[in-house]
């Protein structure tokens, strides 16, 4: 099993890098977001969390920049009718607490906008981990990770892209508790950073 890759960058799709550890280069499946953060990191070495994916016909590897964001791949994948590619396009739709909190709440209508996932896939997605997330801490009473979902949607549908939404997302400050006031702050971040 293959959890981890820290390598340079040899080319890159829409869908995969191709990263090369010592001499070999692994094909490895991420979200848009995670190509646009590898290439802006030209040259520099890239670490990636990764999950093997062994089916009778192919082996893949799905890289995350993060353990939580690997984490909650795995749990995607163990839900029937959810594959790794599904997974992925999940998680390419925002920040993982973004994601678990729309989960958490029921928001179904927040998860069928990946392409492949249905009404009814959404809401087997939400039966199956919304008992989870709330044992770890993820419910849907969190009125920050709720307004968090708001701006992001919110954002999205001003044309922000998903990776300047969810660094806009990290800048918020603390005492920005509602979400007017947090769309207010992400714009004004997102503007300084134009």
């Amino acid at each position: 099993m293959i959890s981890h890759l820290s390598g340079k960058t040899l080319h890159t799709t829409d869908k995969s890098v191709t990263l090369d550890v010592h001499g070999v280069g692994y094909l490895i499946y991420t979200t848009t977001d995670a190509i646009s953060r590898i290439n802006s990191l030209e040259g520099e070495l890239i670490n990636l969390w990764t999950h093997m994916s062994v089916r009778e016909n192919a082996i893949e590897l799905f890289g995350f920049f993060n353990l939580e964001e690997l984490e909650f791949f795995q749990m995607l994948i163990e839900i029937s009718g959810i594959g790794p590619r599904g997974a992925l396009g999940i998680i390419g739709m925002g920040s993982v607490d973004t994601l678990k909190n729309a989960i958490a709440s029921g928001d179904t209508g927040y998860l069928t906008k990946v392409s492949g996932i249905g009404r009814k896939t959404a809401e087997k997605i939400v039966l199956e981990l919304k008992d989870k997330l709330s044992l770890r801490g993820h419910s849907a009473e969190s009125g920050t990770l709720r307004s968090e979902s708001d701006v992001a949607q919110a954002l999205m549908a001003l044309g922000y892209q998903q990776h300047e939404i969810r660094d806009a997302l990290k800048d918020i400050p603390e005492g920005a508790v509602d979400t007017n006031t947090r769309i207010k702050e992400a714009l004004k971040i997102l503007g300084k950073r134009g």
